[in-house]
């Protein structure tokens, strides 16, 4: 996109599709740059400072650009009407891209699982060695909000999801890392191959990736890419890895020589060290090297870090039976690293699939699960792959109660899942809430789903109310 168009926005007319958190902080940004703004949105009726319209109150030719937000189908009408009536797109991480200072740096990340730890741990690193730096974009604060911010920020670490990539054009990153990339999103990108697509279209954006060479579809995807690749793995590192050794994370790629090796940190200093997170402060290393943070002021982060809530984070032990809250896994490829973290799981999952399959879930983790409690729309499809692939495993299905409402006060829902999960828990088990579904069918948010199932084992568990 030219930045001409981001340079004179001052009267011009612009639709913002979404009033999402995206959304808003895009129409305050154009509003102070001088944009005539209105947003769309066709559930949001009211917002402070704002005109909103819904779709079909559109007339498209009253604008001149459409700055859409990354939930947004290309294929959406009021996309394809735009495109029609020959309106510039523009999105949030190419706008903000056009306001940074020269001197600002962005570093990227992308992943099917595990981004938003992992840019926060990178943004850690940076900060360790003196610098200034923020984890941003899908992670909470946007992009938009950390370019305009008086902080002032040195380095900006992006975490992108594949919606944004999929809109994103101009920036040039420092380094970008790919974590992994499994099934998600279908139902949105219609099949897995443009999903994968449009998660490697960051590569075209920068010269040197840190990539996981534990991942078979990476690996092979990325074959042809010309760049510089840092490969990081669980194994032992060859010359330009990075990598495990016995009880040490090691770095040979970013050394003076590469027949030698530095530390990173000891595998134990990572929390919780289960492979998925050793794999992550792998990848958060690589990226830290690339902008020069010293091993010291890493392995400072690392010993330092408590991932966020939501991701493996143990609500309660009690009675030899450990409850474990990782709502944030949203789709199959998350649910199963949760659940190989454990031996001998009571497993509370389903919500809503996304067109994923889970049959690769139940292959990998039917030697770990010996019940599995399901709520939410698509249930059945978990519960189908367990009877084909399972039968061991006993299926407990859980309706909504008649006094539950989405976002409302009551938590029978959640209450209904622990007890069930209670009778059928023993000493050694673990009972893990990771769903492989989203959650809004039943849950404001996954955090809401997550919140809501440990007030549900601290009252009916710890309180035993």
């Amino acid at each position: 996109m030219a930045q001409a168009l981001y340079s004179d926005l001052r009267d011009k007319r612009v639709l913002v599709a979404g009033a999402g958190v995206t959304g808003v902080a895009c129409a305050q940004a154009l509003a102070r740059k001088g944009a005539v703004v209105t947003i769309v949105d066709e559930s949001v009726t009211e917002l402070q400072g704002f005109t909103l319209v819904t779709p079909v109150d559109i007339t498209i030719s009253d604008y001149e650009i459409l700055c859409v937000s990354p939930g947004w189908r290309d294929n959406h009408p009021l996309i394809t009407r735009a495109r029609e009536e020959g309106l510039a797109l523009i999105n949030e991480i190419d706008f903000a891209w056009s306001l940074k200072s020269p001197s600002q740096k962005w570093i990227a990340l992308t992943g099917t699982n595990g981004k938003t730890s992992t840019v926060e741990l990178t943004a850690q690193m940076i900060r360790a060695n003196g610098l200034n730096a923020i984890a941003c974009g899908n992670v909470g604060t946007t992009v938009i909000e950390s370019v305009e911010s008086s902080e002032k920020y040195d380095y900006l670490v992006l975490e992108l999801s594949s919606f944004q990539l999929h809109w994103m054009e101009d920036p040039s990153f420092v380094a970008v890392a790919i974590l992994n990339i499994a099934e998600d999103h279908v139902d949105w990108h219609g099949t897995f191959d443009a999903y994968a697509k449009d998660k490697l279209s960051i590569l075209d954006k920068s010269a040197t990736a840190i990539l996981n060479g534990d991942d078979g579809e990476i690996v092979s995807r990325t074959s042809a890419w010309q760049g510089r690749k840092v490969f990081f793995s669980l194994d032992t590192p060859a010359p330009g890895q990075l990598g495990v050794v016995e009880e040490l994370l090691i770095d040979r790629a970013f050394v003076a020589d590469p027949q030698e090796a530095s530390m990173i940190s000891e595998l134990n200093e990572v929390k919780p060290t289960v492979p998925h997170n050793v794999s992550n402060a792998l990848a958060a290393a690589g990226l830290a090297r690339t902008v020069g943070v010293s091993h010291d002021s890493i392995r400072k982060a690392i010993t330092s870090f408590t991932p966020g809530k939501h991701r493996i984070e143990k609500v309660l032990e009690k009675d030899g039976i450990t409850w474990i809250n990782d709502s944030k896994a949203t789709n199959p490829h998350a649910a199963a690293a949760s659940i190989m973290s454990a031996l001998s799981v009571v497993w509370v999952a389903g919500g809503l699939a996304k067109g994923a399959t889970m049959g690769q879930l139940i292959e990998r983790v039917k030697a770990r699960v010996k019940v599995a409690v399901l709520i939410g729309t698509d249930q059945e499809i978990i519960a189908q792959e367990i009877r084909k692939q399972a039968p061991h495993i006993e299926i407990i299905s859980i309706q909504s109660p008649s006094d539950y409402a989405k976002g409302a006060e009551n938590n029978s829902l959640m209450e209904e899942v622990v007890r069930v999960a209670r009778t059928h828990a023993t000493s050694g088990d673990t009972v893990l809430l990771a769903p492989a579904c989203a959650s809004m069918d039943q849950f404001i948010s996954y955090s809401d789903r997550g919140d809501r199932f440990c007030a549900a084992v601290g009252k009916v568990i710890r309180d035993g109310k």
